[in-house]
């Protein structure tokens, strides 16, 4: 007998090989897609009475039939068809050499730089990682009816731009990878640190990101920057245990309890970190770098700041923001005082270069408590609560703007 969760559960670890096969044998992206969900709904009717001996297999082979299905009824061409009726059982076309390039082509097509921002974290999350509809919704706190709507545009969007299914040349391959590591960057960003909602973090989300990002490194083991991300991951969620208390409150880093932090993570991200370093580090590694030396101190005080103050003007030269700028003023800060990181926060708010953010005067506040100015501190910590959209975090703030009075 098998259960809605057996379903969910094969279906997160196949997804990607499914729908990537399917688009190899079909020569259509949306196709696969939905002949893959199609599978997935007759099985969620089929398992609970006949539960299959190879679950992946009957996935793939029914799903297969939906999309034969599917193109009899498109196709009038009598050899097509034939051709088609007499096709072999999938598992015995599919060369196994080719399930990882077809993986990795799934993603190249997912992250494509044709589509919006939006549609393509949409489409990894669904095709690659294997996430409905309505968890990708929860996870992004929209409307369903809204993710659902960004997954059919980006799948209208790769048909009308005649995408094809393959990896990209090796001159695009750079480029094109980019945008796959900046939609994974984005989806652990989320999970790691939720811009709204009732969650400081969103574990689900954050892991997924990692396992999406783990199987990149699988894919493509020579790509340092692939390393590098996933160093960030690793090394950013081993914090996840000590970072919230059980109630959700968040707990500020120098108020973390260290021996609760995943010391299996650690070491996973810092085994990524090397590998990442034999060619430089790119602006993935540095954030690595910068987070393996938060992961080896002992506690704030013996963190080196001095590096990291480094590192993150390293990363301001070769990724330059905004918001690399505010963390290396708090680096700043903790390495050589607040005036001078004030000056720092000072100048992005005349620049103007992160307006409506509460992580400004959220740092700002930070900076004038310690240096003792603390009307001016209350009402940048007033005005960060304001802005934050995150609930958790803005009630972290309110409290510390309550002590100032």
């Amino acid at each position: 007998m098998g259960t809605a969760a057996d379903v969910a559960a094969v279906w997160r670890i196949e997804s990607a090989r499914i729908v990537a096969a399917l688009t190899r044998f079909a020569g259509d992206f949306g196709l696969a897609e939905d002949a893959a969900q199609e599978a997935v709904a007759e099985a969620l009717e089929a398992w609970p009475r006949d539960y299959p001996a190879d679950p992946a297999g009957w996935l793939m082979t029914t799903a297969r039939r939906r999309a034969i299905d599917v193109i009899r009824r498109r196709v009038a061409l009598r050899d097509r068809y034939a051709l088609l009726a007499a096709a072999a059982p999938l598992d015995e076309e599919i060369d196994p050499e080719t399930i990882d390039d077809d993986v990795l082509a799934l993603m190249f097509i997912s992250c494509h730089p044709v589509l919006a921002p939006e549609a393509r974290i949409a489409l990894t999350l669904r095709v690659v990682a294997g996430l409905s509809s309505e968890e990708i919704a929860r996870a992004f706190l929209v409307p369903v009816p809204t993710v659902q709507a960004r997954i059919t545009r980006g799948k209208k969007t790769i048909a009308a731009a005649g995408i094809p299914f393959e990896l990209p040349p090796p001159d695009e391959r750079r480029e094109r990878l980019s945008s796959v590591l900046s939609v994974l960057y984005v989806i652990f960003t989320e999970g790691s640190t939720a811009t709204s909602g009732d969650r400081l973090v969103r574990p689900d989300v954050a892991y997924e990101a990692i396992r999406l990002t783990r199987t990149l490194a699988a894919l493509l083991p020579a790509e340092p920057e692939v390393h590098g991300l996933l160093a960030l991951c690793e090394l950013t969620a081993a914090r996840f245990p000590a970072r919230t208390a059980a109630d959700g409150t968040p707990i500020l880093l120098e108020d973390q309890d260290r021996t609760r932090w995943d010391f299996a993570a650690i070491r996973r991200g810092l085994a990524a970190l090397t590998v990442a370093s034999t060619r430089g580090l790119g602006p993935y590694g540095l954030q690595a770098a910068i987070a393996a030396a938060h992961a080896s101190a002992l506690s704030v005080e013996d963190t080196d700041w001095d590096r990291i103050v480094v590192l993150y003007e390293a990363l301001g030269r070769v990724a330059p923001s905004p918001i690399v700028e505010l963390n290396r003023a708090v680096a700043v800060a903790m390495a050589t005082g607040p005036a001078e990181a004030l000056r720092i926060v000072d100048e992005l708010i005349a620049t103007d270069r992160l307006p409506g953010s509460h992580l400004v005067p959220t740092v700002r506040g930070e900076l004038l408590t310690r240096l003792g100015r603390r009307p001016e501190a209350r009402a940048e910590l007033e005005l960060a609560a304001r802005l934050c959209p995150n609930r958790p975090e803005r009630s972290v703030l309110l409290r510390k703007a309550a002590a100032l009075h």
